[in-house]
C-alpha cells in the first residue's frame, strides 16, 4: 500500500501521480483537482457525460483472521470504471487488486468486482485508535460512491474461563444459578450448557434459563436437575470446556403423622411410633429431627400386676416388707414439707408491710453479686472471695468499690417489690427506682448504708435476674408516596422508604425498633448472633418496590471464614433463614459491607444475621472500651473494661448503663479482633504508677472464657477493677490497660485522666452523630436529587448491544452477585440507586457515583456540578441545601 504522491510542474499545475488509476495527469491549481478526505487527488466527474451514480451491489463485510489465514474483502458496483480499496486512510496498490467486469444484460450497465487480500501481519503492524479497516471507492463517468467501512481483526480465544461454575448443594424447590465467564476472546466467545455431556435446550424447559448473561439459572429445582454442569464457549477460532459443577438437589426428611397408640403392655405403657418417610431424606438431606417412638403410662397410675390391680394385691407379695416403710416415711415427709412451706408463707405475707419479701443479704459475699439466672448461690455457706471478677452486667458504682468486691456485704439489704422497683438500705424504709436504665442498682453521690432486719430472720437472696430491663430501643415516622429514612440514631440501625413505593393518596405511620432485652434468636451449634434483632413495621404494610434496611454486624467480614445467614422470625416466636448472603435469591438482596448489612425486603417484620464460623480464622469484631468513676470510698477509683460486639447499639447500651453509674470514657475506644479459636481473653492493668496508686493483690490480670466472649451479646461483657490511692492530694491517673486473646490480637488502652470531675477531658463516645432527626421524609431525605435519578434509571434500564445498561451499573457500584434479583424488578436500575443511598447515607459521595457513570460512558458530567438550571425547584432547592 502506499499513499499517492504529488510533485510540483510547470505552468501553475500540479502534476499527480494516483497509484489507484495508474495514471499521471496536470491540474492548474486546485480548481483542476477534488480532494478526498485524506487530501488524496481525484478525478473530475465528466458532466457532459451520461451515466449515473455507482451503486454498491456487494459491500466489503466485516472478517476476521483465523491463525496465519489471510481473508479477502469483496466488492462490486454498478455503473463502475474503477473500484479501489482504501485501508486506514490509504489507497491499496493497484497491484494488490484483482478486478473482473462484466455487463448487466437487464439495464446494459457495466458491474465491477474487485476484492483483496488483508494478512495478520498487516493487521498486526496497525497501530491506530480503532480496529484496522478498509472501503471502497468506486468512480463512474457522474462521480464516486464510498462502501461502508470494513473492520478487520485477529480471531482468538483464551483457554481459561474468567468464571468456572461452582457446584452446589440446592434443597428442592430453591433456585439454582450457575455462573458462568467464558474466556475473552474475538469474536466474543457463544455459550452453551451441558448437563452429563448433553445440550440444555432452556426453549423446551420453561424452568430454566440461559440468557442472563450466560448464567444457567434454574427457577425451582427438582430431583431431577442433579448432575455434572459444564460450560461451552465457542467462537470461528476454538472450543473451550469450563471444569464441571456439581449440582446436588437435596430433600430433608419430615415425619409421618403419629400412629395410633398400641395396645396397653404388662408394664403398664402403650407406644406410638411415626417413619420419616414424607418424604424419606434423598441426596443427603437432613434426617427428621425428634423422636421416632414415645411411650406413655395407659392406666393413669392403676397399674397391673400379675394380672391383678394394683389394690388387690397383698402386701406379703411384696418382695421387700421394708419398702413400704420407706415410701410411706418419704411420703410424709414431703407432705409435712408442703405444710410448712405454705405456713411460712402466709406468716410472712401477714407480717410484710410491703406485701413482698424483704431481703437480707447478710449471706452475700463479694463474689454472689454475680448472681443471674445461670448461676444459683448457695444460700447456707457465706464465702470470701480474694480473686478477680468479671461481671456480666454493670451494678451500681458504690457496689464496684474493693470493699465491696472483695469482702462480705453484711451492711447491705435489697429489696424488689413488683419487679420495677429496687432499693439499698440508706436509712428505714429509703427506696429508689429504678425504671428507666434498671440495669444498674439506683445509686447517689452520698450514701451511707445502715443494717436493716428483716423481720423474718430466715436469710434469703432474691436473684438479681428479677430486675427489670430495658426491652427496646424505638422510632416512628408518618410516610407517604414520596418515602422518606427512618434512622435509629447513633445505633447504625436505618431505614430506607423508596419514592413511590407507598401508592399515592396513602400514608402509613412506620416504625422501627431494636431488642436489647434477652435475644429471643437462640444459636444453634456453633452459630453466633452478629447482629441486634431489628423490627420493623407495620407488618400488614404492602410496598410496590423493595425497601432497603441497614442493619450493623460485627464480622470480620469473609467468605472465606464466615457463612452469614439473614434470619426472620415469625408470627409463632420461631426463627427462619431467608437467605445465606452468598445465595442466590429473587426474593431479597443483601450486600454484605465490612460494618454493616444492606438488605432490600418487600415485608416487614424482625430480622437478624447469624453467622456460622467455617474455620478457626473466623473473627468478630469487638470493642474495647474503658470507663472510670469515683466510689464512696474517697481513696479508691473503678475502672470498668467493656468488651463488646462491634455494633453501635451494642455500645450504645454500655454508654446509658455507665452515663446513670456516673462513669466517664477514659480513652477512645478500639477494635479487637477476636477469633474462633477457642482461646480466652485476658484483660490485665499495667503501669501503675508506684507510691500514688496500688491494686489488690492477684487481681491485676483477669481471664474471661472463650464462650462468654464469643457469645456476648447476651449482656455487655465487662470486668471491674478497684485502684487505692495513697493520698488524696492524688488527682491523676496514669496506666495501660492491655486486652488481648491468648494467640491473638492485642490491644493496649492508654489511661490519662485526671480523677476530678471538673478537671476532666471530655471524650465523645460516638465518632460520627447520625441525625437528630430520625425521621426524614420527602426529597430531603435523598442524596440523588429526583430529577438526576429519573434520567439515569431511564438511561440504564434501557438495553444496550455494548452492555451498558443496569448491570454496568450495578457492576460499577461493586454490586456483582445475585444480579438475577434485580432483573425481576421493573426498574432495575432504581433499585440499584435505592441500595446506593443506603449504603452512602452518611457521606453522600455524589462524585463517586459521577465517575461510575463516565467509566460507563453514559455521561461526562460530575453530578455535584450540573447546573441549577436542569433541575426542576424543588431539586434546586434541595441541591443549594446540601451543596451540590
Amino acid at each position: 500500500m502506499g499513499r499517492a504522491a504529488a510533485t510540483g510542474g510547470g505552468g501553475g499545475g500540479a502534476r499527480r501521480w494516483l497509484p489507484w488509476l495508474g495514471l499521471c495527469f496536470w491540474a492548474a491549481g486546485t480548481a483542476a483537482a477534488r480532494g478526498t478526505d485524506n487530501g488524496e487527488a481525484l478525478p473530475e466527474s465528466i458532466p457532459s457525460a451520461p451515466g449515473t451514480l455507482p451503486h454498491f451491489i456487494e459491500e466489503p463485510d466485516d472478517a476476521y483472521i483465523i491463525k496465519s489465514n489471510p481473508i479477502a474483502l469483496r466488492c462490486k458496483a454498478r455503473p463502475a470504471m474503477q473500484i479501489f480499496f482504501k485501508c486506514n486512510g490509504e489507497w491499496v496498490h493497484q497491484n494488490e487488486h484483482v478486478s473482473e467486469e462484466t455487463l448487466d444484460e437487464s439495464s446494459g450497465l457495466k458491474v465491477r468486482e474487485v476484492f483483496i487480500n488483508v494478512t495478520r501481519q498487516q493487521v498486526e503492524d496497525f497501530h491506530g485508535p480503532e480496529d484496522y479497516w478498509c472501503q471502497c471507492v468506486a468512480w463512474s463517468h457522474l462521480g464516486t460512491s464510498k462502501s461502508r467501512k470494513a473492520s478487520v481483526r485477529i480471531a482468538y480465544l483464551r483457554k481459561n474461563f474468567e468464571q468456572d461454575p461452582q457446584g452446589r448443594e440446592v434443597p428442592i424447590e430453591g433456585m439454582i444459578v450457575l455462573h458462568c465467564r467464558p474466556p475473552e476472546g474475538v469474536p466474543a466467545a457463544e455459550v452453551e450448557w451441558l448437563k452429563n455431556e448433553e445440550p440444555i435446550d432452556s426453549e423446551q424447559d420453561e424452568n430454566i434459563d440461559t440468557r442472563a448473561d450466560h448464567n444457567l439459572i434454574i427457577r425451582q429445582a427438582r430431583l431431577s436437575d442433579s448432575g455434572n454442569y459444564t460450560c461451552m464457549a465457542a467462537n470461528i477460532v476454538a472450543k473451550r470446556r469450563s471444569l464441571s459443577a456439581t449440582v446436588v438437589v437435596y430433600v430433608d426428611g419430615s415425619w409421618e403423622v403419629w400412629s395410633e397408640w398400641s395396645v396397653c403392655s404388662p408394664e403398664c405403657e402403650h407406644l406410638r411410633i411415626r417413619e420419616c418417610t414424607a418424604p424419606p431424606p434423598r441426596n443427603g438431606g437432613k434426617f427428621c429431627e425428634g423422636l421416632s417412638q414415645e411411650s406413655e403410662n395407659c392406666t393413669d397410675g392403676l397399674c397391673i400386676l400379675d394380672k391383678k390391680p394394683l389394690h388387690e394385691i397383698k402386701p406379703q407379695s411384696i418382695e421387700n416388707a421394708s419398702d413400704i416403710a420407706l415410701y410411706s416415711g418419704l411420703g410424709a415427709a414431703v407432705v409435712a414439707v408442703a405444710v410448712l412451706v405454705i405456713g411460712v408463707t402466709l406468716y410472712r405475707r401477714s407480717q410484710s408491710d410491703y406485701g413482698v419479701d424483704v431481703i437480707d443479704s447478710s449471706a452475700l459475699t463479694g463474689n454472689s453479686l454475680l448472681l443471674n439466672s445461670a448461676m444459683q448461690p448457695d444460700l447456707t455457706v457465706s464465702r470470701t472471695y480474694s480473686g478477680p471478677i468479671c461481671l456480666q452486667d454493670p451494678l451500681d458504682k458504690e457496689l464496684m468499690t474493693e470493699s465491696s468486691l472483695f469482702n462480705p456485704l453484711s451492711d447491705i439489704k435489697v429489696k424488689v417489690q413488683s419487679s420495677f422497683m429496687v432499693s439499698l438500705g440508706v436509712s428505714e424504709r429509703a427506696e429508689y427506682h429504678g425504671k428507666n436504665h434498671s440495669r444498674t442498682f439506683p445509686h447517689g453521690n452520698n450514701h451511707s448504708f445502715s443494717t436493716m432486719h428483716p423481720r423474718n430472720k430466715t436469710p434469703y437472696i432474691q436473684n438479681l435476674s428479677s430486675l427489670p430491663t430495658r426491652t427496646e430501643l424505638r422510632t416512628t415516622g408518618v410516610f407517604g408516596h414520596l418515602g422518606g429514612r427512618l434512622v435509629m440514631p447513633n445505633t447504625g440501625v436505618s431505614l430506607l422508604i423508596p419514592h413511590g413505593a407507598i401508592p399515592e393518596e396513602n400514608s402509613w405511620e412506620i416504625y422501627m425498633s431494636i431488642n436489647q432485652g434477652e435475644p429471643s434468636l437462640q444459636s444453634d451449634g456453633s452459630e453466633v448472633l452478629l447482629s441486634p434483632e431489628v423490627t420493623c413495621g407495620p407488618p400488614d404494610m404492602i410496598v410496590t418496590t423493595p425497601f432497603a434496611l441497614t442493619i450493623p454486624h460485627c464480622a470480620d467480614v469473609s467468605s472465606e471464614h464466615w457463612n452469614i445467614h439473614l434470619k426472620k422470625r415469625t408470627q409463632q416466636g420461631k426463627w427462619e433463614e431467608v437467605m445465606s448472603v452468598e445465595d442466590e435469591s429473587t426474593s431479597c438482596y443483601c450486600l454484605l459491607d465490612p460494618f454493616a448489612c444492606h438488605v432490600l425486603l418487600d415485608s416487614f417484620g424482625t430480622y437478624a444475621l447469624t453467622g456460622e464460623p467455617i474455620t478457626d480464622c473466623a473473627v468478630k469484631q469487638l470493642k474495647v472500651a474503658v470507663f472510670g468513676c469515683m466510689s464512696c470510698n474517697s481513696l479508691d477509683y473503678n475502672l470498668r473494661v467493656y468488651c463488646v460486639d462491634n455494633t453501635p447499639c451494642a455500645f450504645q447500651e454500655v454508654v446509658s448503663d455507665e452515663r446513670h453509674q456516673g462513669g466517664q470514657l477514659l480513652e477512645e475506644p478500639k477494635l479487637l479482633h477476636f477469633k474462633g479459636n477457642t482461646f480466652s481473653l485476658q484483660i490485665s492493668v499495667l503501669d501503675i504508677p508506684p507510691f500514688l496508686w496500688r491494686i489488690k493483690p492477684f487481681t491485676a490480670c483477669q481471664e474471661v472464657p472463650f464462650s462468654r466472649v464469643w457469645c456476648s451479646n447476651r449482656q455487655p461483657l465487662h470486668c471491674a477493677f478497684s485502684l487505692e490511692r495513697y493520698t488524696p492530694t492524688t488527682t491523676q491517673l496514669s496506666c495501660k490497660i492491655c486486652i488481648r486473646q491468648l494467640k491473638g490480637h492485642e490491644q493496649i488502652l492508654q489511661v490519662q485522666t485526671s480523677i476530678l470531675e471538673s478537671e476532666r477531658e471530655t471524650i465523645t463516645f460516638f465518632a460520627q452523630e447520625d441525625s437528630t432527626f430520625p425521621a426524614q421524609t420527602g426529597p430531603k431525605a435523598f442524596k440523588i436529587p429526583y430529577s438526576i435519578r429519573q434520567r439515569i434509571c431511564a438511561t440504564f434500564d434501557t438495553p444496550n448491544a455494548k452492555g451498558k445498561d443496569w448491570q454496568m451499573l450495578a457492576q460499577k457500584n461493586s454490586i456483582n452477585r445475585n444480579l438475577s434479583y434485580f432483573a425481576t424488578q421493573s426498574s432495575p436500575s432504581a433499585v440499584i440507586l435505592n441500595l446506593w443511598e443506603a449504603r452512602h447515607q452518611h457521606d453522600g459521595d455524589l462524585d463517586s457515583l459521577a465517575c461510575a457513570l463516565e467509566e460507563i460512558g453514559r455521561t461526562h458530567t460530575k453530578l455535584s456540578n450540573i447546573s441549577e438550571s436542569q433541575l426542576d425547584e424543588a431539586d434546586f432547592n434541595y441541591s443549594r441545601q446540601n451543596g451540590l
